[in-house]
Formats: structure tokens, C-alpha cells, sequence
């Protein structure tokens, strides 16, 4: 079988589905040796994902979300011979001689589309038409799933949810020496919390602010909080709050981090926060949970699905249930430990190389009964 992804947001954006493109490729490289693939660059695109023989890869010249994506990019895959085409970005070419495959991430666009500028809107709006062209639909959780159904009438079987996974790379660090010189490199004490995420709306990252003043006033806390993650349209309001709810010496913005660095941050925290209101999968709680850190997430969407009972979980309009689920959290040893144990287990069960035999088999099933319709065509 030769297989086609579509990997060009790697050139364009590292985080998001540009990392969901590079572990599913690394992990079908590790699992398959017999198909052929063919990644689909963009042209200024001079990285390689993989070395393995059977891993090619072909040039475009369409840019993502470019606005006639859907029909210049038909053109260009019209010279391919594969047998199905892998769109992780979830829009598919207008026109193709093969059938496709797409993943469907989120769908909070849908959910909150004020959040969304004119061209993402623009470009995001055609999710409707995305589900009815492919062949089949990868969604990451069962909360997306339920959106699918629920928000764009896609019937349950188009339909297969394939979780992501950590990568192996967040593990317990047990050297203090080490995470010592980590917190002292973004001058952070010992007690801190921490928030990896988008800084954007749905985040709900003011209700977090609203629970760690209280935490501070209320309950005499000396913890810090850390925010990692890249401002989006969200941080001017942010800003505010923290200066309006006198923060400033309090809470931190760390940029510039390393993938090594967030492993550390991760390890060095004495608890990580995501009270979202919405994800499509959650990635930052899991990866958390597999350093041995304890977490609070919210208990919407696809939250709960991945922290399981490995977590605490809140009503993310609660601010005084998220203060003092903090509180207990950063006191209560007995529940540390619990939570810790619970949490590293959890993530174990979240692997890569599932995803990439399930998504694998996706492929074999959509080429399979592509072969078959045409047989009976003829």
C-alpha cells in the first residue's frame, strides 16, 4: 500500500498538529516496513522527519490554509500514485483520484467562533465541507467525537477515535540537584504552579488568576505561578487581570522554552493547572502526568477522558472549587503521592505506537473499501 500524509504545517508550525505529524510519522517509521509512504512537503520545507527507505518525500508548492488550498493542491496531487491520502490538518483536496483521511483535532471554532480572525474563519468555516469529502474521519478523543456528531451530523461509523500520547521524552527526573538549577534558571522557588497551554480564551486562564489570588490571600500560600505557553489573542486581557488582581511579582511568563527545559518545568512543579473550558484532547495534562507532577483539569470535554481519576477535576467556572483543589493539592502529602502514582500510570497507558497501529489500520480499511467500490463500478 503507498500511503500519502500531508505534512506540511510541520514547516510552519512545530507545536499542535505539526508534533501530531511528527510522532505519527516517527511512529509508523518504527512499526512499518513494508508500506510506502510519501510525505507531502511544502517546498521551503528542507527538513526530514524520518531516514527509513520507505518513508519518501514529494514537494507542493500550495501553502496551509492558503485560500484556494482546496483546489490548487488537487492539481498538485493529481501526479501522486497512492492508494490514500492522510490530511492531519482536516482539510482534504477538493478533488482527488483517491480516497482520504483526515483528523479532526477540535472543534472549538464551532463551539466559540468570535474567537477566530476573518481568515481563520474563513478557512476553518469549511470544516462542514472537510467531513463530508473524506472518506473517513480520525478524531482524537470521544468528546470530539461526540462534536462531530453532535455539531456536523457525520454518522458514528465515518468515524474512529485514535488518542495521542506523550512523547517519551517526559519522564520523572528524580536529580534535585537538577531540577534546582531548572527553577533557578527562570528564578522560580520551590512551590510553584504550573500552566502549559495557548494563552487564548477558552484557556480560562482569568479563572485561574481569580483562584490563585485567592489562594494567596485566603490561604496563606507562598506558591508561584509559571505560565508557558505562546499569547494568542487572549494575553492583552490576561495582562490586565494580572495587574488589576496585583500579581506582577507573583506570576511569571516564560518564553523562549526548550523542549528539555519544559520536561524539567514540568518535574520541578509542584502542580500543573488547565481549568479549560474546552480541548479536543489535552495534551499538556498527560505530559505532566507522565513526570510525576499532580494535576487539576477541568471536568469538560475531553479532560476527563485523559486524566481519568489521575486528577483532580473542577467546574472550570468554579473559582473557589479550583482554589481549593489547589490548596489540597500543595498540602496534602498524602494525596500527592496518591495523585503521583495514579498520574504516571495513567500516561503509560497513552502510547504512540498504538496510535500509530490504529491509524494504520484506518488507512488499510479506507484503501480496502476504495478497491472494492471500484471493482463493483466496473
Amino acid at each position: 500500500m503507498k500511503i500519502g500524509i500531508d505534512a506540511r504545517l510541520v514547516f510552519y508550525h512545530q507545536a499542535g498538529i505539526g508534533q501530531y505529524i511528527i510522532r505519527l510519522v516517527e511512529s509508523l517509521a518504527r512499526i512499518d516496513s513494508e508500506d510506502q509512504f510519501i510525505l507531502f512537503h511544502i517546498w521551503k520545507d528542507r527538513k526530514t522527519i524520518v531516514q527509513n527507505a520507505n518513508f519518501k518525500r514529494e514537494t507542493l508548492w500550495t501553502p496551509s490554509h492558503h485560500r484556494f488550498e482546496t483546489i490548487t493542491v488537487s492539481v498538485e496531487f493529481a501526479r501522486s500514485k497512492i492508494d490514500v491520502l492522510h490530511n492531519p490538518d482536516f482539510i482534504p483536496p477538493a478533488y482527488t483520484r483517491f480516497p482520504s483521511v483526515i483528523t479532526v483535532h477540535d472543534l472549538a471554532f464551532l463551539r466559540d467562533p468570535g474567537y477566530l480572525t476573518r481568515d481563520s474563519a474563513r478557512y476553518y468555516g469549511q470544516v462542514d465541507v472537510a467531513a463530508r469529502r473524506a472518506n473517513h474521519i480520525i478524531a482524537v478523543s470521544e468528546s470530539t467525537k461526540r462534536d462531530l456528531i453532535n455539531l456536523l451530523g457525520v454518522s458514528e461509523e465515518k468515524i474512529t477515535v485514535i488518542y495521542e500520547a506523550a512523547h517519551s521524552r517526559f519522564v520523572p527526573v528524580t536529580d534535585t540537584e537538577v531540577l534546582s538549577r531548572a527553577r533557578a534558571r527562570r528564578a522560580l522557588p520551590t512551590d510553584f504552579i504550573l500552566f502549559v497551554s495557548t494563552i487564548e480564551p477558552r484557556k480560562n486562564l482569568a479563572t485561574l488568576l481569580h483562584a490563585f489570588r485567592r489562594l494567596r490571600d485566603n490561604y496563606k500560600s507562598r506558591a508561584m505561578l509559571a505560565i508557558v505557553g505562546h499569547e494568542g489573542s487572549g494575553i492583552e486581557k490576561i495582562r490586565s487581570i494580572v495587574k488589576e488582581l496585583n500579581l506582577e511579582d507573583i506570576v511569571c511568563f516564560l518564553s523562549d522554552i526548550t523542549d528539555e527545559e519544559l520536561v524539567l518545568l514540568y518535574n520541578a512543579a509542584k502542580l500543573f493547572v488547565l481549568p479549560s473550558l474546552y480541548e479536543g484532547f489535552g495534551l499538556p495534562p498527560l505530559e505532566a502526568m507522565a513526570c510525576g507532577t499532580p494535576v487539576i483539569v477541568s471536568n469538560v470535554s475531553s479532560l476527563p477522558e485523559v486524566v481519568g481519576d489521575a486528577g483532580l477535576l473542577i467546574d472550570p467556572e468554579d473559582v473557589e472549587g479550583l482554589t481549593v483543589a489547589m490548596w489540597r493539592a500543595l498540602t496534602d502529602e498524602k494525596l500527592r503521592r496518591e495523585l503521583r502514582e495514579k498520574g504516571c500510570k495513567r500516561a503509560q497507558t497513552f502510547s504512540w505506537e498504538r496510535a500509530a497501529r490504529e491509524t494504520l489500520n484506518v488507512y488499510r480499511r479506507v484503501a480496502e473499501s476504495a478497491t472494492q467500490k471500484a471493482k463493483r463500478e466496473t
